[in-house]
């Protein structure tokens, strides 16, 4: 399973660090170079993000006790995505802006009033993209945490069956202890009173023989 992780890690360190460059060349590009990059990036872009889905999928399947550390790399992962977008929006806006200035022919304090409205507007919604991010990265961990919990009653529960059958088992035992046990005090005590008649008779038998002997002299 983490073999897999690693995997799409490795996959995903290269696609991302090509993606950073390309983002960098943006603004340097010629018109028509410049439209076939901003396409190839949203591609990228986009393969990135289906990495990051089965990355974490595979985290999900990682038992808890060892969840926590691909967890950790995931949010930096999560991190370093959502810069790689703000940073391709930023180059994507200076691309728009340059390609309606040549179309609309507008002056450049205009264009750059645009721009900076856009940025501003643009930080905003990474704001807000960055608190839903946390929001659900914190809804992700309540729910590993409760899953955890659940397991940990699972086991515990586990235990004390287990608990109770050894001690249903130890009764049964004393019981039967406690039945041969007294059966055996029982026949000592038949024996006890056997050997008592026994020794009655036999003095009874002997005082007869006595008696019987001084008579006859």
């Amino acid at each position: 399973m983490s073999s897999d992780f690693e995997g799409y890690e490795q996959d995903f360190a290269v696609l991302t660090a090509e993606i950073t460059s390309k983002i960098s060349r943006v603004p340097r590009l010629p018109p028509d170079e410049k439209k076939q990059m901003v396409a190839n990036v949203e591609k990228q872009l986009e393969e990135a993000k289906e990495l990051l889905e089965q990355m974490d999928l595979e985290v999900r399947e990682i038992p808890p006790q060892s969840r926590g550390m691909y967890s950790n790399r995931m949010r930096s992962y999560k991190q370093e995505m959502g810069k790689l977008e703000t940073d391709f929006k930023r180059s994507r806006i200076a691309y728009s802006d340059e390609v309606r200035n040549e179309l609309l022919g507008d002056d450049g304090n205009s264009s750059e009033n645009q721009r900076a409205h856009l940025l501003d507007n643009t930080e905003r919604l990474e704001r807000s993209s960055r608190r839903l991010e946390a929001g659900y990265q914190i809804a992700v961990e309540t729910e590993q945490i409760g899953q955890e919990m659940l397991e940990n009653l699972s086991h515990d529960r586990e235990k004390i069956q287990r608990a109770r059958e050894r001690l249903r088992e130890t009764d049964a035992n004393l019981g039967k202890s406690s039945r041969v046990l007294t059966g055996m005090l029982r026949r000592i005590i038949q024996n006890r009173i056997l050997l008592v008649i026994l020794g009655i008779i036999v003095v009874i038998t002997i005082l007869t023989a006595i008696t019987f002997f001084i008579r006859r002299h």
